[in-house]
């Protein structure tokens, strides 16, 4: 994507009607919320998070975490 891509799709979002604006900021937390998933789950596939799940593990049985 250029700048010049950018600004255009900018300049479409700002005119968008209230009601638009509304529909388009639920289609898009919903598209970056299902993108973030899709990131999450490549990196616990790929193991990039073990070494925070072992520290995390570890300090609960040594316990060092508080109940919620």
């Amino acid at each position: 994507m250029t700048k010049s891509d950018l600004r255009e799709i900018e300049r479409a979002v700002s005119q968008l009607s209230d009601e638009d604006l509304v529909k388009f900021r639920t289609w898009f937390a919903e598209f970056d919320a299902a993108n973030w998933d899709r990131q999450f789950e490549t990196d616990v596939v790929a193991g990039r998070l073990d070494a925070l799940a072992d520290k995390a593990l570890n300090d609960l049985r040594q316990g060092r975490c508080t109940d919620l």
